[in-house]
């Protein structure tokens, strides 16, 4: 950037750089954004009447993602690209010198501290020497395949030092029991070299037997070679087995290595938490926090579950009475609204060995343990939970986990606190980070504390993300975010707690631990609206009635002048970023709107005093005054109810018979779940282009991207959509039936958990194999617990036992 910044600084554009600086000085906001930077200088070229993306400033201006004005110089972010950042410090007489990341941290305390100044230093947290050591990828947009870069660079190692790393090989082979048995390879195989020799024999042998021969009928010769169960279940799958670890052997590459891992069976017993609890399959899908993730956890518990079943078998290891076993871990909740969330253990509906295992909190206070707490005040408990949940796991499993999953900050800060009391590979699936979601949440954070203790969530996910093995994210710009905007991750790299610390480097984004694996959609409860045999027609009839005409008032608000219009529906829960007032706004600013569609939002609670989440209030208080002040009485339902994943389908594929359109609102979506259900109904679907619908949705052909913030903008492009199917009766047709392929062909829970489960065995693999000290970056870690995370805990773990 700084040749970009001295060409202008050379040019004629340099007056133009003068006068676009008096502009910025004659904003008020000391702390410019891209958005507000891009706005500035789009009135300063109408202003002045320059070409904007054709001058070098505009080059400059594009690339710059922050300013901060401070006294008589402005310091400028720059971008260049996905995953960079540079920082140059602007003078009044236009001279440019760069600045370091402790000198911006500096600069954006005294914007908040002006008129207190931090005195001293403050703690500094640098990550980056603790992956000096460790392969790193080099291209931006190979970060989020993680796994990809990790095969090429292990099997690379096997290439060049072939007797270490077969050494190595050998010896992970020699690891893997199930119970006490062994399996894979005996004692009668002793070395590396043995084990060629032993694996050339036997490929010999199986070759020459019928290939659907059942494994057992020839186990005891295998034995005889050296070889335990483990290598498939007939003699062409073990053949297959044995084949591809020869080629590892004699030419590794980077597929042979991802296919014989992928075989290996290591995993058995995995833990999925998901820690605030409000964890059931009925009734619990209404209350703030919740909803997306237990959808989530349930589908790929369900379908992991399967997935191990499937491998065992394949893996010949049906003999062996092998029982795959998945627990989800969540917090056990005495007062539990009628719901079965205070049960200590419940069955996943549709498994064999698949459970819910609820663990209480200690009762610190019986008036806060035996309730729901909402996940910005569940902080002071997670270190206990961890401790107790260790215990139950260990006898529900009657040994040690092999995967641990953890979900969203708090899952995630549990699963490590158990990693590293088991030393079990640790996952993390973080759902959504709360600091891209909150516009400087890191910089105010002393005023936002008391309702969103960001001092805890930011440090448990510094801890979570650093300490995980793996990291699984639904889309690539949920990492590194796009060209224009920054990710949750990146978010993470470089900022400031101003009075609490410096965060100098917080993740390593080139890190091979980051993999994008998008969940799937549940295909028994959603399915296109068009295969009426799996309909139940009784209740298509209740959830039509409930959608259109039901009068039911403890329920639903808001009765239909003319239920026959399209409707425009929506469903997600009633907070501030999910911005379903938003939609109700955009619709009562635009008659076009209401003159094609009622409006139907499915979203929280109808009454404030039902709801025990402050921002579901303020959202419910803020739906009435809309639905008052557009006059949209009539145009409008509201249903205040709690769907199973049965009903919400059929909800979907109700509104597709109505030929009606889905929205998705959010301000920003990590991804979007209610998107994929939407589509594979069948629904022609407008998302939010902040977030994860980016990837999902291919704007134009099966979706439509909106932008939230712009209300009259996102009503033109439904209108547009509208009139186009009034004048092509096939055109709604059409972008449904590509919104259904588009789920069918990405976005299956099958295709999850098989790369899941690869990327577990993988890492372990790569775990045992590698030279990497991860000890002293976990006890680092550990320090960041116990001295920044620990003590504020406490603090408010105090004042909970008071209230």
């Amino acid at each position: 950037m700084s040749e970009l910044i001295h060409a202008v600084l050379n040019s004629e554009e340099k007056s133009d750089l003068r006068s676009f600086i008096s502009e910025l000085r004659s904003q008020e906001k000391g702390y410019l954004l891209r958005n507000d930077i891009l706005n500035v200088y789009s009135e300063f070229c109408s202003k002045h009447q320059k070409e904007q993306p054709f001058s070098l400033l505009g080059k400059l201006i594009y690339y710059t993602q922050e300013i901060i004005q401070d006294s008589t110089n402005l310091c400028f972010i720059f971008r260049p690209k996905i995953a960079s950042q540079e920082v140059y410090r602007l003078t009044e007489d236009l001279s440019v010198e760069s600045i370091s990341v402790d000198e911006l941290l500096d600069l954006r305390d005294r914007l908040v501290n002006r008129f207190h100044p931090q005195e001293g230093d403050l703690l500094e947290l640098d990550f980056g020497p603790f992956y000096d050591y460790t392969p790193t990828i080099r291209d931006p947009k190979n970060i989020g395949k993680g796994v990809q870069y990790l095969n090429r660079y292990l099997s690379s190692k096997l290439f060049q030092d072939p007797k270490e790393w077969l050494e190595g090989l050998f010896n992970f082979l020699r690891l893997h029991q199930y119970n006490g048995i062994q399996l894979l390879i005996n004692n009668n195989i002793q070395t590396q070299q043995q084990l060629s020799e032993q694996v050339k024999k036997a490929i010999g042998f199986v070759s020459d037997r019928p290939s659907d021969e059942p494994y057992e009928e020839f186990r005891f010769q295998l034995q005889m070679m050296g070889f335990e169960p483990g290598w498939g279940n007939t003699a062409s799958r073990v053949r297959e087995s044995l084949e591809i670890l020869d080629e590892l052997i004699d030419s590794p590459d980077p597929q042979t290595l991802e296919a014989f891992i992928s075989r290996i069976p290591m995993i058995f017993k995995i833990v999925l938490v998901s820690a605030h609890g409000w964890f059931g399959q009925e009734g619990v899908l209404g209350r703030p926090d919740t909803g997306g993730q237990v959808v989530y956890v349930l589908d790929q518990a369900k379908t992991l579950e399967q997935q191990l079943q499937e491998d065992a078998i394949l893996a010949g290891l049906e003999k062996l009475n092998v029982e795959p076993k998945v627990i989800i871990l969540s917090r056990l909740i005495p007062n539990s609204d009628g719901t079965l969330c205070n049960q200590r253990l419940e069955k996943v509906h549709g498994t064999e060995n698949a459970w819910i295992l609820r663990v209480p909190l200690r009762e610190f206070n019986p008036n806060m343990t035996q309730n729901w707490i909402s996940r910005f005040e569940f902080w002071p408990y997670l270190e206990t939970f961890a401790i107790d949940s260790e215990k139950e796991l260990l006898a529900e499993f009657q040994g040690k986990p092999d995967l641990i999953v953890g979900n969203y900050t708090d899952g995630n800060l549990v699963a490590f606190l158990l990693a590293r009391r088991l030393k079990v590979t640790q996952c993390n699936i973080a759902h959504a980070l709360e600091k891209s979601k909150y516009l400087f949440s890191n910089l105010y954070w002393n005023d936002l504390e008391d309702k969103y203790h960001f001092s805890l969530q930011f440090t448990a996910d510094l801890i979570a993300m650093n300490a995980a093995n793996f990291i699984i994210s639904s889309t690539y710009q949920e990492i590194v975010g796009t060209p224009d905007s920054v990710g949750q991750y990146e978010s993470y790299k470089c900022f400031t707690m101003p009075d609490l610390y410096h965060v100098v480097n917080g993740i390593e984004l080139f890190s091979p631990k980051f993999n994008v694996v998008p969940p799937g959609v549940n295909e028994n409860a959603y399915f296109p609206y068009t295969r009426h045999e799996d309909r139940v027609e009784s209740d298509r009839l209740r959830i039509e009635e409930m959608l259109f005409t039901l009068d039911d008032s403890s329920q639903i608000f808001g009765k239909l002048d003319d239920p026959n219009k399209r409707p425009l529906f929506s469903m997600a829960r009633l907070d501030r970023i999910k911005n379903m007032t938003g939609l109700a706004e955009c619709f009562g600013k635009s008659p076009e709107l209401q003159e094609h569609f009622n409006l139907i939002l499915i979203a929280g609670k109808l009454r404030v005093e039902e709801s025990g989440d402050n921002e579901e209030r303020d959202e419910i208080i803020k739906l009435y005054n809309i639905i008052e002040q557009y006059n949209l009485q009539g145009k409008i339902r509201w249903l205040g109810v709690r769907l199973s994943k049965g009903q919400s389908g059929e909800v979907y594929r109700v509104i597709a018979d109505h030929q009606g359109v889905f929205v998705q609102p959010a301000l920003f979506e990590a991804f979007g779940l209610t998107i994929l259900e939407a589509m594979i109904s069948g629904l022609p679907t407008f998302a939010t282009q902040f977030g994860g619908p980016l990837e999902i949705i291919q704007n134009k052909v099966n979706g439509f991207y909106i932008n939230p913030t712009n209300l009259e903008e996102t009503a033109d492009k439904i209108i547009e959509f509208v009139l186009k199917c009034e004048q092509n009766p096939n055109y709604w047709n059409e972008v449904s039936q590509q919104a259904i392929n588009r789920v069918y062909s990405t976005y299956t829970w099958k295709i999850h958990t098989t790369k899941l489960l690869s990327l577990a065995r993988i890492y372990g693999f790569w775990n045992f194999n590698s030279k990497e000290n991860r000890e002293d970056l976990l006890r680092y870690i550990e320090t960041l617990f116990y001295l920044i995370y620990k003590p504020r805990a406490q603090a408010i773990l105090e004042e909970h036992k008071h209230r």
